[in-house]
C-alpha cells in the first residue's frame, strides 16, 4: 500500500508541475465567478509566481506538519491549453500530495475573501477540506503559541498590492514574529506587486504604528511581499529583534517595472486594475467622511460625499449595500464627486483628489476623521498640510528625505530589478 501511495503522490506531483509550467504566453484566465474575478482579463503569465514553483519548495514541506496563511488569492495557475489558464487553490494542491496540512490561518476578509473591510473574521472549519480555520482578524491578529503547537512550518501565500495600510503585510509581520518566538520556520511564496514600480507617500511615524502600518515605511514601498519579508527579518523589526528561519520562493520573469493584472480580487473592494492603481491615493479617503466608491460597483474608482459642492462636482452616485460593503459611508444618500474609472496605470501617489475634495467641501470641520486619517497617512502632519492649503508639490517635498532614506534600506533587499 505504501508503494502504491508513493506512486500516486509522484504522479500527482508531475501533473501539478506540468500544469503549472505550461505555455507562458499571454492568456485569458477562466476562473469561477464565486471568486469575484474578471473572466476576460488578459494577464501576462510569463511571470511565474512562487506557488507555481512546486519543485523548489516541495522538499521543504515533506515530512513537516504545516500551517498555511492563505486566502482566495493563494492559487497555483495551470495551463489548460494554449489560450487559457485555470487554477487550483494552494491548500487543495498540497493536500492532494498527502502533505500534512494541519490548519489554515485567515487574514482580513477571511479564507474565501468575502468579509467586509474591518469586519471581524471568525474561526471555523473549511467545508471543502475539513481543515480548521483560525482567524487573524478577530480575537487575535497574531497566532498564539498554543495555535502553533505541533506545527513545524508556516507557509505564507497571499497576494499583496504594495500599500502600507493594506493589512496583509501586517499579518505577515505578526506571523513571522509568532514563529520566531516559537522557533519554527516561515516559507513565503512570492507574488508580484502591482504597485511595485515606485516608492512614494508619507512615511509612517513610530508613534502612529499599528495594524495599518507596523513599520516606518512610505505609503507605497515598491517591494514584493517576499522582499518585504526579508526586510522585516534583517532590519530587526520583529519583537525583541528576533529573527525567524525565513525562506522565500522567488518569482520568475518579473521585474519591478512589470505590469501585472491580478486575475483574482485580492479583497472585496479592489475589483480591477484601476482600483488597485488608485488605491494608494483614494485609500486616504478612508480616514475622512468622503466615500471612496464603497457601496458601488466602482470601488476605489470614484469618490464623493453629500457635502461636496454640487456646483463643482457634476458626477453623482448613491452608495448602497453590496458585496464587500454592508454599510458604506452615506448609504442611500446622493453623493457629489468624481468618476476616475478611466484612469491608467499610475506611478505616484496623487493628492489632487483629496486636496480638491477638501477645498470644495461645504463642511470642512466634518471632513476628517482625525484618528482614522492619521492611521492611514501614518502621520498627523498631512492633515495639517491639507488644512493649511499647501499645494501637492509643497507636501510632496516634505516626503523626499524620508523616501530617500527608505530607498537606501530597500535596495539591500531587492531580489528583482
Amino acid at each position: 500500500m505504501a508503494f502504491l501511495s508513493g506512486i500516486k503522490n509522484t504522479v500527482l506531483l508531475w501533473l501539478l508541475i506540468l500544469s503549472a509550467c505550461g505555455n507562458q504566453d499571454k492568456k485569458t484566465v477562466h476562473l469561477s465567478s464565486s471568486t469575484e474575478v474578471d473572466t476576460t482579463l488578459q494577464t501576462d503569465t510569463s511571470i511565474v509566481v512562487g506557488a507555481n514553483r512546486i519543485p523548489e519548495y516541495l522538499p521543504l514541506l515533506d515530512g513537516k506538519k504545516i500551517a498555511v496563511v492563505a486566502n482566495q488569492t493563494s492559487v497555483i495557475f495551470k495551463a489548460t491549453d494554449e489560450n487559457s489558464t485555470d487554477f487550483s487553490h494552494l491548500v487543495d494542491s498540497l493536500l492532494s500530495l498527502n502533505l500534512a496540512i494541519k490548519k489554515v490561518f485567515a487574514p482580513e476578509h477571511g479564507f474565501r475573501g468575502k468579509a467586509d473591510a474591518g469586519e471581524h473574521v471568525t474561526d471555523g472549519i473549511d467545508t471543502k477540506t475539513g481543515l480548521p480555520i483560525i482567524s487573524l482578524y478577530g480575537k487575535n491578529r497574531k497566532p498564539s503559541q498554543d495555535q502553533l503547537d505541533g506545527i513545524d512550518l508556516v507557509v505564507f501565500d497571499i497576494q499583496d498590492v504594495g500599500v502600507r495600510f493594506y493589512t496583509y503585510i501586517a499579518t505577515l509581520q505578526l506571523v513571522m514574529e509568532a514563529c520566531a518566538e516559537k522557533g519554527i520556520g516561515v516559507l513565503v511564496l512570492d507574488r508580484p506587486n502591482p504597485n511595485g514600480h515606485y516608492v512614494d507617500g508619507p512615511t509612517m511615524e513610530q508613534e502612529h504604528t499599528g495594524f495599518l502600518g507596523m513599520t516606518t515605511i512610505p505609503l507605497v514601498y515598491g517591494m514584493t511581499i517576499g522582499e518585504y519579508a526579508k526586510m522585516i527579518n534583517e532590519e530587526a523589526w520583529l519583537k525583541d529583534g528576533k529573527k525567524v528561519a525565513l525562506t522565500v520562493i522567488p518569482l520568475l520573469n518579473y521585474t519591478h517595472n512589470s505590469a501585472y493584472s491580478l486575475p483574482i480580487r485580492p479583497s472585496p473592494n479592489l475589483p480591477n486594475d484601476v482600483s488597485i492603481t488608485l488605491y494608494p491615493s483614494l485609500g486616504l479617503f478612508e480616514g475622512t467622511n468622503v466615500n471612496a466608491g464603497r457601496g458601488s460597483e466602482f470601488q476605489f474608482q470614484r469618490y464623493g460625499a453629500p457635502f461636496l459642492d454640487s456646483l463643482k462636482y457634476s458626477f453623482t452616485y448613491t452608495p448602497v449595500p453590496n458585496f464587500g460593503s454592508k454599510n458604506p459611508k452615506h448609504k442611500g444618500v446622493l453623493c457629489y464627486g468624481t468618476d476616475l474609472s478611466n484612469t491608467t496605470r499610475m506611478n505616484q501617489v496623487s493628492l489632487k483628489y483629496i486636496l480638491a475634495a477638501y477645498q470644495n467641501s461645504k463642511e470642512k470641520s466634518k471632513f476628517f476623521n482625525t484618528s482614522g486619517f492619521t492611521k492611514h497617512a501614518g502621520t498627523a502632519v498631512l492633515q495639517k498640510q491639507i488644512e493649511e492649503g499647501q499645494t501637492e508639490d509643497e507636501i510632496k517635498k516634505s516626503w523626499e528625505a524620508h523616501i530617500e532614506r527608505f530607498r537606501a534600506i530597500r535596495a539591500q533587499y531587492l531580489v528583482y530589478q
